[in-house]
């Protein structure tokens, strides 16, 4: 969409689709259409790695938010454990380090987010004086996970804090807003065929219409300045 709300490019996709799977075909579309794209706003869906490669090798700005998986993580930080870098293992507050690590890859549910886990002998853990809030009597393991950033990651989080990113993603409102409007004055919140060929009909007739009364409006304010 443009700042003037002009939708330039949809796809229709079945509902188990990922929408961040759609940005770059989205992309390439509006360049097909001539639209010169000079950045992309949206939610964490569209800041998945693949998203944020092809923005920067396109020099496109990416003003979508990283997922809570990559920023902080599976699960909450425990000052409790320190890093040995000799060793390359946690250690837990009372000394002892972990005994074996894994790699856990990341999937397209998780923004390909790799995970280090650290595990500890559980036979300590069932007597150590701090156990509480840190090993839950029964399991049978104890591990410590560490979310594992990628440069692009860390680099998008930097750009994340700066206010280029904050000024243009305040922006996002006029999505929300053209989504609300499509649902609210068009009914496209229901769907009226049946078939991804009778919704695609559905959704393209609709956004036609959209952007038809957003050019009658804006050639209308032209024509009234040149008056």
């Amino acid at each position: 969409m443009t700042p003037e709300r002009i939708i330039t490019v949809a796809t229709i996709t079945t509902g188990e689709k990922h929408d961040g799977k759609e940005l770059i075909n989205l992309i390439e579309k509006s360049k097909n259409n001539v639209i010169e794209v000079e950045a992309i706003i949206g939610d964490g869906a569209y800041s998945e790695k693949e998203n944020l490669d092809y923005c920067n090798e396109n020099e496109i700005k990416n003003v979508s938010k990283l997922s809570k998986m990559v920023t902080h993580g599976n699960s909450k930080r425990n000052d409790d454990f320190e890093y040995n870098k000799d060793a390359g293992m946690y250690v837990c507050k009372t000394g002892h380090m972990a005994i074996k690590k894994t790699l856990q890859k990341g999937n397209e549910h998780n923004n390909y987010t790799e995970v280090d886990n650290y595990f500890f002998d559980v036979e300590k853990c069932k007597h150590c004086p701090f156990k509480n809030g840190c090993y839950k009597e029964g399991l049978k393991t104890k591990s410590y996970n560490v979310t594992i950033k990628k440069d692009i990651h860390l680099n998008h989080m930097d750009y994340m804090k700066t206010e280029e990113f904050k000024t243009i993603y305040k922006e996002r409102y006029k999505i929300e807003a053209k989504n609300a409007e499509l649902k609210n004055n068009y009914n496209y919140g229901n769907a009226n065929a049946c078939g991804k060929l009778g919704i695609t009909i559905q959704g393209a007739t609709t956004l036609f219409l959209a952007n038809m009364k957003i050019i009658i409006k804006l050639t209308e304010e032209k024509n009234k300045n040149i008056g």
